[in-house]
């Protein structure tokens, strides 16, 4: 029996629990995005945390300076040169948000029942009855009775070193607060959170467009996590911003869900938006407890009927000092899985966090484990009815390929691309196998620009002395590796998407040993290839022989 709305399959075999966990060369459909800092900077420790599943690395500039950031990227890029594993960058804004100024570090003890003093004023020394903050306008925003939540590098939720104000009166500038619980607040960075309250800031700051035309720029960031996202007309002040950079008009804009105005606009920041993350450190703040898990249910469905990547956060903030998560915290991630998550989103845990590497390895076998008792049957007679007829040329031809992967019981489903819209509308049908997206160049200049380092390095070494070809596919690639079971692959430029069906086949080819070579496949399984021949898109199938 199937439930109209869990998206499980059932009956669950008692015994199947009791059976150790299988390693495979993709140890999770669903990905992982590290944030990297102190505790998981150096070329060793990503290395590791490559291995252990993560596939894309956030760089959050809340914190460092860029010099700082670029430091953790070179040693990110000789990570992925030793492990041959992709990567994916993402530029996390700092937004409207707002922070206590403790530049010496120093440790603040709250007490319960106190009085403490946020002010504007940045030359005061912080204090356990005095927070200078980076806001001149807290004053003019919040009345007596507004809650204020203060903490590290978000909330941890955790009563010792987060805590809850309550405004008592404006004097002036100054906001004086009772602090409702004690906590030790340590550390350079604490947030503060203003519940329900319009702060009057800008969502890109001046600051964030220097980081992104700078930093960002030099190192062409695939993906830009927009914070604060309230309304629509953030991110298309974003992407206008990106666009008149050059390079980074195909950066993808993540709209980061903080806060209810965001939450209030959120059918129409989707639509502009090419992915969502669901900040649930702050909406947990904003929101009733109990409204919580209705949002992630609500917001994951519609960005999957979209077709747009969903990412999940704070999901084990107890690995952040301890090897293994809660009970609860294990069954969030399972969840967040079932609900149709694509990616889940590691911040302290990586950043700062004890084991980093652990966390990720953790979160990629719980993942792995959800994934087995999705209800994928369930998921794709939803879509196609919510996508509804007539469908789409590219629609039509990705569920197909879905639905014929499933019925012969495919290994693999190979996706030719050159943009990765494809590939991406055949992730939106959840199949139960890997999609493997070929990426494949375009004809367009004399000029060849083309750099990979991974399984298909050896055609990038044989193709350096082409000149017909400017080939600029490493992003829809690495954009590739925020998807929900989508795992990009780089055909060699001398195969353009223009080219003969024979060159195809032989591109084929090269992609099916890669998945021979790595386990993906064996002999005699059966594989659904989707490509263009001609002016068509053809589904076919093809059984391996020996």
């Amino acid at each position: 029996m199937h439930s109209n709305h869990l998206l499980l399959e059932e009956p669950i075999r008692m015994a199947s629990i009791l059976e150790p966990s299988k390693a495979s060369f993709f140890p999770a459909m669903t990905k992982i995005v590290g944030t990297l800092g102190p505790k998981s900077r150096s070329v060793e420790v990503i290395s590791s945390c490559l291995n252990a599943g993560m596939s894309v690395a956030r760089f959050d500039f809340s914190w460092g300076n860029p010099e700082y950031h670029q430091e953790t990227l070179d040693n990110l890029k000789a990570a992925v040169k030793s492990t041959k594993k992709l990567c994916a960058v993402m530029l996390d804004t700092v937004g409207p948000e707002l922070q206590v100024v403790n530049r010496g570090e120093k440790i603040i003890e709250l007490k319960g029942d106190g009085l403490v003093i946020l002010t504007p004023d940045q030359g005061q020394e912080p204090s356990s009855e005095l927070l200078p903050i980076n806001f001149d306008g807290l004053s003019q925003a919040v009345t007596k009775g507004d809650t204020v939540f203060i903490g590290q590098y978000l909330f941890t939720g955790s009563e010792t070193t987060s805590a809850w104000l309550e405004v008592s009166e404006v004097k002036g500038d100054d906001v004086v607060c009772v602090v409702k619980n004690s906590a030790t607040l340590a550390g350079s960075l604490f947030t503060l959170h203003i519940s329900q309250v319009h702060i009057d800031l800008p969502t890109l700051s001046d600051k964030d467009k220097q980081v992104i035309s700078s930093w960002g720029l030099k190192n062409k960031i695939d993906f830009l996590s927009l914070s604060y996202t309230r309304h629509a007309e953030d991110v298309r002040q974003a992407r206008e911003y990106l666009s008149k950079l050059g390079d980074l008009s195909q950066t993808q804009i993540f709209a980061k869900i903080e806060n209810m105005e965001g939450l209030t606009h959120f059918d129409e920041i989707l639509q502009e938006a090419d992915g969502i993350i669901l900040s649930r450190g702050n909406l947990g703040i904003d929101l009733p407890p109990e409204k919580v898990f209705l949002f992630q249910k609500a917001a994951l469905y519609k960005c999957n009927m979209a077709g747009k990547p969903a990412v999940v956060t704070r999901v084990v903030d107890s690995m952040t000092d301890n090897l293994r998560p809660t009970r609860a915290e294990a069954t969030d991630v399972a969840n967040a899985v079932l609900d149709g998550s694509d990616a889940i989103l590691l911040g302290a845990e990586t950043l700062r966090g004890l084991y980093p590497v652990d966390t990720i390895s953790t979160v990629g076998k719980i993942c792995a484990e959800a994934k087995k008792v999705f209800n994928q049957d369930l998921y794709f007679k939803r879509t196609v009815k919510y996508v509804g007829e007539p469908m789409t040329h590219l629609e039509s031809i990705a569920s197909s390929a879905v639905r014929a992967a499933i019925k012969v019981k495919a290994s693999v489903i190979i996706c030719f691309t050159s943009s990765g819209r494809a590939a991406r509308l055949i992730a939106k049908y959840r199949p139960t196998m890997p999609v493997l997206s070929v990426v494949i160049p375009r004809l367009k200049t004399n000029q060849l620009k083309w750099s990979f380092t991974g399984a298909f390095e050896e055609a990038h070494e044989n193709s350096r002395s082409l000149a017909n070809f400017n080939v600029d596919v490493n992003a829809q690639a690495r954009q590739s590796l925020l998807v929900r079971g989508l795992y990009p692959m780089l055909a060699d430029p001398r195969h353009p998407a223009e080219s003969t069906s024979s060159t195809n086949e032989s591109v084929l080819k090269v992609a099916l040993d890669h998945g021979k070579a790595s386990g993906v496949v064996k002999s005699h399984d059966r594989v659904v290839v989707c490509q263009k021949v001609g002016d068509a898109s053809v589904v076919k199938i093809i059984e391996l022989e020996d």
